[in-house]
């Protein structure tokens, strides 16, 4: 099981086990809770309830993993260029707005419109964890974009609890916050013994959040912000991989601890600190929040409340229908203009489904709950709306994706080529406007790509000016472990002018296809090599890898040699004659 399916399941659990706990024994469960630990010596202490030493200091770690997602996506993910963002961006702006303005039109009247900050975001926990068990067939295109979305949701959602959840404000203990966040910084530039110091600090940051009144949790995202994130250094992969060589030749003790600093350091902290606490926030923290805060008790009058409540039925309506609408409104919008990069795979029915499915708020919501709302009566209704929402999100999500799949028959899946060709984009031999087509979807590390190559050539002289050539990256990574970093290779490469050369090179050498090895071509190639690693690096190239990777994922690649012939899947042999012979069977009129 996926830890994205395992973390979803144990969030549930700890849900259902909260809801029975509060109805069989609502005494226990609110005095458990409720219960007063005290931490310090003499004067200095902090006293909290359990309740709040989950919602104030645990949730921290969880929103500090916010803060690292959010870091990572604008420093070397799917935020880094502004055409591939538009669409996540603008959905998800548009998924804040529209459920605030349904929740301030049926909660008007009621003193509790200052709550509409409950419906305004996304539980990405459940969001992907949803996905995995009820998504489309080929989710991958659809994946990126919920996550892209949800990080813009989660930018928006942590500005409003900053700005209109934030009550006894007191400014001076944020210069002692903004002292320990500069230290945050700065540590990056110590040579050892970083851990310590970045733990320290974060706890003095975190007090004074706590005490400035700016709700403490905020300060997990302010240290994350702040985080280095980077593409791991070539240099630093071949000092790895020379390290984990000679442990090899020689095991033992201290060359195994060099081995693995090596391998540690060759990952930004970002990364490592997203794979350390990634776990702990799916399995432990999220799972203990639902249970301290789903607990509510369902009898007949709470119910019938709840029913008769217009902040129950604003926060349905506002992360039902709202979400969907904002989404999927400001997405057809989009689609309709042809503004923005969607991709292939990711259809409008799809994205009605992500839609829908991100009116699952259940984390932030129940959070900001106890934050806007002080009637304990009114926090039952609305905690029971968030619940209502998060099923029916969950429910409509997986009829529409059923749907999207009867739509889309496995059989036709990747028939046709999903992407056009695009002379601009695409790496292409011949005339742009040559009347036909041959699209391969390859692997540099890939023996048969090497054996089919010499057949391209023989095309290629056949039909001379009447071909345009394709090549498509399309890595199989589990059984070539060094096929996406030769793809990235090539295509910083290709900025030089030189990808035909490199390509050629690494198709012929498949055994030696490390990154030294990838430095070494280079450097016979005649390339920058300051440029050729800076590229390497470079999030534009690593995103063109892996539009493609995704692009073969929506046509059920799984194997290459993959050729399309004048758009359609050759279905056959991959001798020269045989793809002639297709190619002018097929050719169009």
């Amino acid at each position: 099981m996926s830890e994205a399916r395992l973390g979803a399941l144990l969030l549930l659990i700890a849900t259902v086990t909260a809801i029975l706990w509060a109805n069989l024994s609502s005494g226990t469960y609110e005095r458990f809770w409720e219960t007063h630990l005290v931490v310090g010596v003499d004067d200095l202490t902090l006293e909290f309830t359990l309740h709040a030493l989950v919602n104030d200091a645990l949730m921290a770690i969880f929103f500090f993993l916010v803060g690292l997602e959010v870091r990572r996506e604008f420093a070397i993910g799917e935020l880094t260029s502004w055409p591939r963002a538009l669409v996540p961006v603008t959905a998800a702006v548009a998924g804040l707005a529209a459920p605030a303005v349904i929740f301030l039109a049926l909660a008007s009247g009621t003193g509790h419109e200052h709550a509409w900050g409950v419906v305004i975001s996304t539980d990405t926990a459940f969001l992907v964890g949803a996905l995995a068990i009820i998504g489309p067939r080929a989710p991958g295109r659809l994946r990126v974009f919920l996550l892209a979305l949800a990080v813009v949701d989660d930018i928006g959602a942590l500005s409003i609890i900053a700005l209109f959840y934030t009550e006894d404000f007191h400014p001076l203990p944020l210069l002692t916050a903004a002292l320990g966040l500069a230290g945050v910084y700065f540590t990056r530039y110590l040579p050892r013994g970083r851990a310590p110091i970045y733990g320290t600090l974060s706890i003095v940051v975190w007090l004074a959040f706590l005490a400035s009144g700016v709700h403490p949790t905020l300060a997990g995202v302010a240290i994350a912000l702040l985080v280095p994130v980077y593409r791991p250094n070539r240099h630093d992969v071949d000092h790895a991989l020379e390290m984990a060589r000679i442990f090899r030749q020689s095991p033992n003790g201290d060359y195994a601890r060099r081995a693995a600093n090596s391998l540690r350091e060759s990952i930004s902290v970002n990364e490592r600190l997203q794979s350390a606490y990634s776990p702990y926030v799916a399995y432990v923290v999220l799972p203990l929040f639902a249970l301290a805060n789903a607990g509510v008790a369902l009898d007949a009058e709470i119910l019938e409340d709840a029913v008769g409540s217009p902040i129950m039925w604003a926060v349905v309506a506002g992360l039902v229908a709202g979400k969907a609408l904002g989404i999927l409104g400001t997405s057809g919008l989009l689609w309709k203009l042809r503004i923005g990069d969607f991709g292939p795979g990711l259809s409008l029915d799809r994205l009605a489904g992500g839609a829908v499915l991100s009116g699952i708020g259940f984390t932030i919501s129940l959070f900001i709950v106890d934050l806007a709302i002080e009637d304990p009566a009114v926090q039952n209704e609305a905690r029971v709306g968030v619940l209502v929402a998060s099923v029916v999100s969950f429910i409509a999500a997986a009829v529409i994706f059923r749907y999207s799949d009867a739509s889309h028959p496995e059989g036709e899946a990747g028939m046709t080529l999903a992407r056009p060709v695009d002379p601009a984009r695409d790496h292409m031999w011949g005339r742009p406007d040559a009347p036909l087509t041959l699209v391969e979807y390859g692997d540099y590390q890939c023996p048969f790509c090497l054996k089919v190559s010499g057949a391209i050539e023989e095309v290629k002289e056949e039909l001379g000016d009447r071909l345009r050539y394709v090549w498509r990256h399309a890595p199989l990574e589990r059984e070539h472990p060094n096929a996406v970093a030769a793809a990235e290779a090539v295509e910083a490469a290709a900025l030089q002018g030189k990808r035909t050369e490199f390509a050629k090179s690494l198709l012929a050498d498949q055994d030696h296809q490390r990154p030294a090895d990838m430095l070494r071509r280079a450097e016979e190639l005649g390339l920058d090599l300051e440029r050729f690693e800076h590229d390497l690096s470079a999030p534009e190239v690593a995103a063109r890898v892996r539009d493609d990777m995704l692009d073969a994922e929506a046509m059920n690649i799984t194997s290459v040699p993959t050729f399309f012939v004048n758009g359609r899947r050759h279905q056959g042999p991959f001798d020269a004659q045989t793809l002639i012979r297709a190619l002018l069977e097929t050719e169009p009129a």
